[in-house]
Formats: structure tokens, sequence, C-alpha cells
């Protein structure tokens, strides 16, 4: 089997790879173009590299023997993983080579921002000695806000509070005992952290709920003097914004190792300003770290061809025709279940317990199910790039711990899927869901343990309203005014006049009049809008 290793990796990877006499490894001398590859890799089975070579679609189609591409790194932007899917290539990366690394490099920045280190070093080599230009703080009771609590986050708070620093973890999806674990504190809310926070790191993927959120109107929420560490994803931070809150005073210094546009260009206003501190995206750039990277692909790559075994593929798994026939259709009604009741449940959910009835306890392998619903149910938190296979790993760092169980207990339905959502011992919320008619027509019914009739699809408005009448004359009155067509509807009361659960699928998301018009309503609770 051929491996190419298209980018330099740590020798000990490659030699680990060269001492299985299956392979033939194949060092590429230099980084190839896409079209310089497309000849070379017709008969390669494995690809390596790091972030230079693009394995691109083309380069995939050039390749029928692949089976395997291996990112000595974290990222994959520089491998179309949708293409390598399609061509039943796996795309494993290394997350765990780089975490201490980076982490490391975190903290680093927080020293020399504390203590000014590199504008005092830069006046030591022009022959100045200014002692009082350069008073700084001590770390020593501060407090450290973290934003994103994953392996990295983790990883600086350990450090933080080596140093006497007070640490305020912000994770959605960090769990109470996690937080313990660490010796740091949850916040449930950003605002938390920036009223509270000394300094701030960040640990966070881009995605739409994180592009740009360190903005004007987060840092005006800070404390006077705060400092800025970035060593995640340059995209986070408004740079504008950045500036004119340092040029302020209300950020007193900024450390950044990552940029939104890399290299940074040689004009580009951070270079001149005073209170940054810039590194090249140094994150992963150590001995160790690139080592642990080459070995780990090696590792992975290894595994995978000889065994079958997959570790940290980015990509969806493989499973045999017959046994993914039977259980796709309890993928996307376990994706709706997880995406419903991440939407609905309350901060520091814990333990999702997952029960399966009917025909579902006779599923050959309720794994990819299982893995389904944690995907929906962390889909909305800060991890990048998330996928059925890491979403385990995922959610065991984020301290949720999952149980499935077979039941052989009587249901209503032919099939039966439940999910239960638990902070602590306490059941926070549930929903469970089967088929009607057919696998390929998926409802929720059951929700707040009440009877519902829920297609999974499109946007959905919850709300609890008093029993009378004229109600869904009313809902449907002022959804038209603001041009909002309704699907479907499934009402549930518990008595005559009493109170009904009302759920209504609409073909678009409903404005922001409607929602407050609705929670005026003294006959109407609980609004909630839900995407699935």
């Amino acid at each position: 089997m051929k491996i190419l290793v298209c980018d330099p990796i740590s020798p000990k990877g490659i030699a680990l790879l060269q001492q299985r006499p299956e392979f033939q490894v194949v060092v590429l001398p230099k980084r190839l173009s896409e079209a310089e590859l497309l000849p070379v890799v017709a008969d390669a089975v494995a690809l390596v590299v790091r972030s230079e070579t693009k394995v691109t679609r083309k380069v995939i189609e050039a390749a029928p023997k692949l089976r395997v591409v291996g990112r000595a790194g974290v990222g994959i932007d520089n491998v179309d993983v949708e293409a390598a899917t399609q061509g039943g290539a796996v795309v494993m990366n290394t997350p765990a080579g780089n975490t201490i690394t980076t982490a490391e490099l975190t903290f680093a920045m927080i020293l020399a921002l504390a203590r000014k280190l590199p504008q005092a070093h830069a006046t030591m080599v022009e022959g100045k000695w200014d002692r009082k230009q350069f008073q700084g703080v001590e770390l020593a009771g501060k407090t450290l806000g973290v934003l994103g609590m994953g392996r990295i986050g983790g990883e600086v708070a350990k450090r933080a509070v080596a140093f006497g620093m007070r640490v305020i973890g912000y994770d959605p999806f960090l769990t109470d005992a996690r937080a313990k674990a660490l010796g740091v504190e949850l916040a449930t809310e950003l605002d938390a952290v920036y009223r509270e926070a000394d300094f701030i790191s960040v640990h966070m993927p881009v995605t739409e709920q994180t592009k740009g959120m360190l903005n004007a109107a987060a840092f005006a929420k800070m404390k006077p003097g705060v400092r800025i560490v970035n060593c995640a994803r340059g995209e986070i931070i408004t740079e504008n914004d950045l500036i004119a809150a340092l040029d302020s005073g209300k950020v007193a210094a900024a450390g950044l190792d990552v940029f939104i546009v890399e290299p940074l260009p040689a004009d580009h206003p951070f270079r001149k300003h005073p209170g940054i501190t810039l590194t090249p995206h140094l994150g992963a750039s150590t001995a160790e770290a690139q080592e642990k990277c080459g070995i780990e692909v090696a590792e992975v790559i290894t595994a995978y061809l000889l065994t079958g075994e997959v570790r940290n593929a980015v990509n969806l798994p493989f499973l045999d025709a017959k046994t993914y026939e039977q259980v796709k259709p309890y993928l996307t009604l376990g994706t709706a279940l997880g995406k419903l009741l991440a939407q609905l449940a309350p901060p520091l959910i814990d333990r999702l317990y997952i029960t399966y009835g009917g025909k579902a306890q006779e599923l050959p392998n309720i794994d990819p199910v299982t893995r389904a619903v944690l995907q929906g149910f962390l889909s909305r938190a800060a991890v990048k790039d998330l996928n059925n296979i890491n979403v385990r790993s995922v959610a065991s760092t984020l301290g949720l711990t999952v149980e499935e169980k077979r039941s052989s207990e009587p249901v209503t339905f032919n099939e039966w899927l439940h999910v239960q959502a638990f902070n602590g011992d306490e059941k926070v919320i549930s929903a469970g869901g089967t088929f009607f008619g057919s696998p390929n027509n998926p409802r929720i019914v059951r929700l707040y343990s009440t009877p519902v009739e829920i297609p999974v699809s499109g946007v959905m408005l919850l709300l609890t309203n008093k029993d009378r009448p004229g109600i869904v004359g009313h809902l449907g009155t002022l959804l038209a005014r603001h041009k909002v067509n309704i699907a479907s509807m499934s009402l549930s009361r518990d008595t005559v006049g009493g109170h009904a659960f009302t759920v209504l699928n609409l073909d678009s998301e409903p404005p922001a009049g409607v929602l407050t018009e609705l929670e005026q309503d003294p006959d109407i609770t609980n609004v909630k809008v839900v995407k699935l």
C-alpha cells in the first residue's frame, strides 16, 4: 500500500510508517501544486499532509485507491472533506498534538501582557532604561475569563489556577462537575465574564455565534483595562473595534497569534499599535507538538489501514449497506430530537438518557443513532468540525455523559426513540419520536411529557396558552399579518378551559414583532422558536 507523505512531518512518524512491511512510504521532497499532484496520487492509498498541500476534489478524484487522508494537525481547511467522503476516504486529524503547545503560548501571552515584556525588550534593544514606563500587574488574585472550555481552554485554566488566578469559564456545554474538577467557576452567560474578568482568553472555533463576538458591544461591557488574548481564530475578534477599544483605554493590551487575513498584511494597523503583542500563528509551532502530530498521524493511518480502526475521523464512519439502510431513518429522527432538546433545555445539562423501544431495540447497531442524537444536541456548542465520529469524545470533554437502553417494555408506537436530558438527578426535559406510515416520515410525538405531532424539519413556534375559544384564530391572524405561513399545527390541552401546549410548524422564521406580541398576551406564556 502506497502512502504519500506530501508535507514535512516528524521523522519519527515517517519511521513508524516505514517499519510496516505492508506500506510503501514515499516522501515528497517538496510541496507540489494541484497539477503536479494529480499523476503522483494515482496509486496512493493514503495521503499525509500538514497545512501546505491542498487535497482538492481533483486530487481525490485522481486517486481511485485512496482510503485515508491524514492531517498532522487540527485544521482541515486544506482538505475537501466532502469530496473525500464521497470518494470513500476517511479524513483523520490529530487534535491532541497541539493542545499543550497552544495552551502554553496562550499563557505566555498572558504573562507578556501583564508585564509588558515585548515593549520593554524593544526599548532595551534601543539602548534605553525606562523602568517606570513598564510597570505591570500581578496575575495572582486577578480574574481570567476563558471563552471555550475544550482541551486547550481547560489546559489554560489549569495553569491560571496554579498562578493563583480566579478563573471563570464560559462554554454553553460545559457541565458544573467538569468545571469544578478544573477549579473553574462556571459562567452561564458571556456578560458575567465581561463584567468580572481582568484577562480574557478565547478558545472557540469560528461559528455563526462566535464570528465577530468580541466587538464594540462586548468591549463596552468589559472592565476598564481588560487584557485580551486570542490564540484560537482571528475571525472571533472584530479588528477595528479592538483598535478603538485599545485607543480609548477600555482594553489595556491584546496578545494575538491569529488574524482574519494571514499572513498579516504589512500595512495592517495591528503592526504599529503599541498595545498589541503579535506572533505569526505560532500556536502549534514547537518541536514537541510537531513530533506528537507526526507520530499520531502515523498511528491513526496504520490502525485504519491494517485493522479498520477509526480514530479522530472528521467525516462519516463506514457502515455496511444493510446496516446503514436500517439505521438511516433513525439518524434523521435522532438528530432532530437532539437539536430540539438543545434549543429548549436550560444550560448545565450533564446527562442524556436515550431509550430504544419497539422495533428500535432490534437495530443491529444503535451507536450511530446515539451519535446522531449527540451531534444534534451539541450542534449549537462552540465546537469546530463536530461530526458523528468525534462527537462522543467532544461530549466527554464537555462533561456530558450519555446512557443508552434497549427497552422491551410495551410502547404505543411500532418504533420508539426517546431522549431525556438531566441536570444531576433531575430530569429537565424529554422528547420522543417515531415514524408515521413509513421510515421516511419521522415525527416527534412526545415533548415535555405531552403528546404532540411535529414534523422534524423547518421552523417551529412553541407556546403555552389558555384554552379558550378564538386562540387558534388569534395566532393565525397574527402570523398572517406578518406574512408567516403555518405549515401544520399540534394542540394538546390538559383540561377543558385549562392550558394547552401549542406547536406551529412555520414556513419561515417569525419576526421579533410576532414574539413580542405573543409574550405580551396575558393568555400566552413560554414562547419559544426552534429551528430544525
